[in-house]
């Protein structure tokens, strides 16, 4: 027995006897391990996975030297591969898209730039000459600002600071006179004021497009008008009466939110959900009801009711199917990690808002250089920013909201 300089006795080591071999590991299971480390680093890479208690693998880690094998270094031939922004869905009041093959930061660099960056044309100086209405001058002009006019920005330049007086290259101009009068015709017992006025409430119907120097000849009739005609200004009583000029001005989101041209803009993540086994029979119905409408479709396979993953984008990702505990252990929910859907809510200028949306990423405001590139993008990018006008590849093939490729 050896001694134990902390006292007791240490027991003899086990000698190894002839004929004894140490294990050894079957090739294929060396080979599995290797796959399943592959595959679990694979994950934690490409997909943010939801639990029913939390969520793994939220922080980016691909950056260089962070795992073994694969080289994360930045890579101007692989991003230009794997970048692209495909539109979705394009209307008159909302944009979607998805940007594929970026970072968090990029993306929400996009959205940061489609508030604030794009421009619209808004009123941002009123002449009033009368206001009787219980409205003061200051909360109309206000309520007037916000007002969203349909009328493209590129065709007009930006009003100088010091300039009082707009011209026909950097101003439009509306007017608006409403009188409220009793309406003679009336009923002598009516109650309603839609009965008793006329002219009783101010629409931005009533709103008048007076053309400046030649913009009459350059802009069609009905072009230049406010996006919807039943925006309701003020109320009004016989005998008050509302007579002033508005100037339209282009301007940017940053130098104030009437000139937004979007009303809410998001993004998220596009959803990965995977049937871990085949779920089938009365599984299958209750399945379907734990997802948002589409995502689970049950079709009948030789007499036997199957559930398939139909439409994954759709889903909001509630987790109720965590609450089931016989389905929750045969799906995997996750979000792919470089695949951003980005959604817009239009607020200004119809249609053309969204293709002036999606040109914008192509074209304009992300040069290097640029006030939005060195304000919004990440420094670590570098050089690499002057090729994102060129690698937007816009693709509007698809039309139809919740469309997949």
């Amino acid at each position: 027995m050896f001694k134990n300089p902390g006292g007791g006795a240490l027991p003899r080591r086990r000698r190894r006897t002839a004929g004894t071999h140490a294990p050894v590991c079957c090739p294929n299971h060396v080979e599995g391990v290797k796959m399943a480390a592959a595959q679990a680093v694979q994950e934690m890479r490409t997909r943010v996975v939801l639990g029913e208690f939390g969520v793994r693998n939220v922080h980016t880690t691909d950056f260089p030297g962070n795992y073994s094998g694969y080289d994360d270094a930045w890579d101007q031939n692989r991003f230009e591969k794997n970048f692209h922004v495909d539109v979705v869905h394009l209307d008159e009041n909302s944009l979607e898209f998805d940007m594929v093959g970026i970072d968090a930061a990029i993306a929400n660099a996009f959205r940061r730039i489609l508030l604030a960056e794009v421009p619209t044309m808004a009123v941002e100086k009123v002449l009033v000459y009368n206001n009787t209405s219980i409205v003061q001058d200051e909360i109309l002009a206000h309520r007037l600002g916000l007002i969203p006019i349909h009328a493209d920005p590129r065709l007009f330049e930006y009003r100088n600071q010091g300039d009082e007086e707009g011209t026909e290259i950097d101003t439009l101009q509306f007017r608006l006179q409403v009188r409220c009068t009793r309406n003679p015709h009336a009923a002598k017992d009516s109650s309603d004021p839609n009965e008793l006025y006329v002219n009783h409430k101010v629409y931005t119907r009533h709103m008048t497009w007076v053309p400046l120097g030649n913009q009459a000849d350059l802009f069609p009739e009905g072009t230049i008008r406010p996006v919807h005609d039943d925006i309701l200004i003020a109320q009004l009583r016989p005998g008050q009466e509302i007579d002033l000029l508005m100037h339209c001005v282009k301007g940017i989101g940053k130098d104030h939110a009437k000139f937004s041209p979007v009303a809410t803009a998001s993004y998220r993540l596009l959803p990965d959900i995977t049937l871990l086994e085949p779920v089938e029979g009365e599984a299958a119905e209750e399945l379907s009801r734990c997802f948002s409408p589409g995502v689970i479709e049950v079709q009948e396979v030789q007499g036997k009711k199957v559930a398939r993953v139909a439409n994954p984008r759709l889903d909001t990702f509630s987790r109720e199917v965590f609450r089931n505990e016989k389905l929750k252990k045969l799906v995997r929910l996750a979000r792919v990690r470089d695949h951003y859907i980005c959604e817009y809510r239009v607020g200004v200028g119809v249609q053309e808002t969204g293709v002036r949306c999606c040109s914008f990423l192509a074209e304009s405001r992300l040069e290097a250089g640029s006030d939005a590139a060195q304000e919004l993008v990440p420094a670590h990018l570098g050089s690499g920013l002057s090729l994102l006008p060129s690698l937007c590849r816009v693709n509007r093939g698809v039309a139809t909201r919740g469309a997949s490729e």
